[in-house]
């Protein structure tokens, strides 16, 4: 699988400026995130991406859609990947509200609030780690599965620390 880290949102923006939480929850790419994304389409556009699981937060959907869009692949919303509770950042919003902002895509199976409580233990997003390296390890494909999720989550997973917008392939 190849994994994925969302790229810049205004979070990461205005954290980076000030060093501070600026309360901004589920926030949308920047600007520079928006260019980086669809920059990720040459990128990745050759690695044989037949599969795209990507967390339900609006940062991780907006990273996802320009690669989804240029392999003809609609992506699979996987609140398992979801990042850690710790910022205001990771309170997302309610699987309704992103149902209609995202009509293409199938929220049926998210729970209405299917973010993680805050501060999430480090036990909670271990199992998560665990049970998603487990469902991939079961679910076998042909080509790569890329997985756009979070730094948490993907520390957790690979333990490698991701900037935005960067990737690696990853054994399940």
């Amino acid at each position: 699988m190849i994994i994925l880290r969302h790229c810049e949102s205004e979070f990461n923006r205005l954290y980076n400026l000030s060093g501070r939480d600026p309360h901004v929850p589920d926030p949308a790419l920047s600007a520079q995130g928006q260019d980086h994304a669809y920059a990720l389409v040459d990128e990745l556009s050759h690695k044989g991406i037949n599969r795209i699981l990507v967390s339900p937060f609006t940062r991780a959907l907006q990273t996802a859609t320009p690669i989804a869009r240029a392999l003809g692949l609609t992506p699979q919303i996987t609140p398992l990947v979801r990042e850690r509770g710790m910022y205001s950042c990771d309170i997302g919003s309610p699987a309704s509200t992103l149902a209609q902002d995202w009509p293409d895509l199938d929220f049926a199976h998210v729970p209405e609030q299917w973010w993680s409580p805050q501060p999430e233990p480090d036990h909670a997003l271990s199992l998560r780690a665990r049970q998603f390296r487990q469902t991939m390890r079961q679910t076998r494909h042909d080509g790569q599965t890329l997985v756009v999720s979070h730094w948490w989550f993907l520390l957790e997973l690979s333990g490698q620390s991701l900037e935005n917008g960067d990737w690696l392939h990853l054994s399940p």
